[in-house]
């Protein structure tokens, strides 16, 4: 890792990496397009629940595949304002229905990919990297608003407008794939998936029974592999 002091570090690629199964992914196909070296990660504390176990996630990730360029971050505001289940200790996490995407869940934090996109491009601008890697998906997905392609289109005029040079392009090379193609992919790719953590409510054993617990477990299901987390409920997925 870059410390105080030392020379400012340059990267090809940023990846927003969470520390789930997806973003794990993105930073996976990073580091084969640009080598690790080249890649810089970025995690922000928004106040979520499983924020620690995340954390953890995010820097075992970044050992494992490599990355020294990495930023952990905070946007304490998330907390103040609520509205989710995921940042507001007074809204349960919701056990997951049969018909995940039907509707906005509660899990949903307003507009927060955002925040997550703007201090990746602000950071991207100072490190010279022309791509973000973000790993949004819209298939088999909550149905979240802020993961669909025509929102990182828009955001990606904004930030042609936006920024000095304008050559920054955040990549959402997941949104199209179906979760068990997700799992192939990271399969193929070597990524770490004993490392990440994808429950909203727990940060011992994953719940199985959260809508990211749940669509995580039916996407190793499908795609013929075993999940290497361990969960308190071991029939959630079904």
């Amino acid at each position: 890792m870059t410390t105080e002091g030392e020379k400012r570090p340059k990267a090809k690629a940023l990846v927003v990496l969470s520390g789930g199964m997806d973003s794990t992914v993105c930073a996976s196909l990073a580091v084969r397009d640009v080598g690790a070296e080249k890649v810089a990660a970025l995690h922000i504390d928004y106040g979520q629940r499983t924020e620690r176990r995340e954390r953890r996630a995010f820097q075992e990730i970044c050992d494992w595949l490599g990355i020294p360029t990495r930023l952990a971050t905070q946007t304490a505001f998330f907390r103040a304002i609520g509205g989710s289940a995921l940042t507001d200790e007074q809204i349960a996490v919701p056990q997951s229905g049969s018909e995940i995407g039907a509707e906005i869940p509660v899990t949903y934090v307003p507009f927060r990919n955002s925040h997550f996109l703007s201090a990746a491009v602000s950071w991207a601008e100072v490190l010279g990297a022309e791509k973000i890697y973000i790993g949004a998906v819209q298939q088999d997905s909550s149905g979240y608003p802020d993961c669909r392609p025509e929102f990182y289109a828009a955001f990606n005029e904004a930030v042609r407008t936006g920024t000095k040079e304008g050559n920054i392009r955040i990549e959402t090379p997941l949104i199209a794939l179906r979760k068990a193609e997700i799992v192939r992919l990271g399969l193929e790719l070597g990524a770490p998936f004993h490392l990440t953590w994808s429950c909203y409510s727990r940060e011992d054993w994953a719940c199985g029974v959260c809508d990211s617990c749940v669509l995580r477990r039916r996407a190793f299901a499908a795609a013929g592999a075993c999940d290497p987390i361990a969960y308190v409920s071991q029939d959630a997925a079904r």
